[in-house]
């Protein structure tokens, strides 16, 4: 095995996704993709509704498993890990930040950041609140710690995901049309706290978005087209 494979944060071999196996309307929605994703880098997964974004993004999170094929999370191959071993996987070392950000309207900023420890350690320790403080800070909110998400803006609410997200310093950071709900300004700041985190934390970040704008900034763009890799082009070859 060669040390960039070795060295891959995701790693898929032919990864098959179907639904209603063995029934007579079974569908296969992705056919055998393979693929790499390394530290630090930055990439754009782009293609046409029903190219099947959602669903390798939410295999690639462990929020789904495959029909077939293997999935490789900092070399650990993943197709029989039981739950719990997932969610322990995901909890350490993946990040997410989605459309519509999740937050708990009954919990303060500060709360909502620190949710992912939380659900891991329980009650929040001295360092952890530290950590979720700077995290804030670091993305403007920290005069906000005490507001409900409903008394923020829609860019506002993205931030507090993104800090959020980076609360377990990820290995990986994946984003479902984070800025799709924001204007272009203000998904012009999101973007590039991306970026900021990509390259202070050196996590890989993988972002689906429909916006050429932003995947034209990223590194490398993958375009997925009929559930199969069409395009695979890094920033010099664009």
């Amino acid at each position: 095995m060669s040390d960039t494979t070795r060295n891959a944060v995701l790693r898929l071999e032919s990864l098959r996704k179907s639904y209603n196996v063995g029934k007579p309307n079974e569908l296969e929605v992705l056919h055998g993709i393979d693929m790499r994703i390394h530290p630090g880098e930055f990439t754009a997964l782009v293609g046409p509704s029903g190219s099947g974004k959602s669903t390798l993004l939410n295999l690639l999170g462990l929020l789904d498993q495959p029909t077939s094929g293997e999935l490789y999370v900092l070399g650990q191959p993943t197709q029989t890990m039981d739950d719990e071993a997932l969610t322990a996987m995901r909890s350490s070392h993946i990040g997410f930040v989605f459309q519509f950000h999740h937050l708990i309207p009954a919990f303060n900023v500060l709360e909502n950041v620190l949710m992912p420890k939380m659900i891991t350690a329980g009650r929040p320790t001295a360092e952890m609140r530290e950590q979720a403080l700077e995290l804030l800070d670091q993305v403007g909110l920290l005069k906000f710690v005490d507001r409900k998400p409903g008394d923020l803006s829609g860019g506002q609410q993205q931030r507090v995901a993104i800090a959020r997200a980076l609360m377990s310093r990820p290995a990986l950071l994946l984003a479902d049309e984070p800025t799709g709900n924001l204007d272009t300004q203000t998904a012009a700041g999101v973007f590039e706290l991306f970026r900021e985190f990509n390259l202070r934390y050196n996590c890989a970040v993988l972002i689906v978005t429909h916006d050429p704008r932003l995947s034209e900034t990223c590194d490398r763009t993958i375009t997925l087209v009929d559930g199969r890799i069409a395009s695979d082009t890094t920033a010099r070859q664009k």
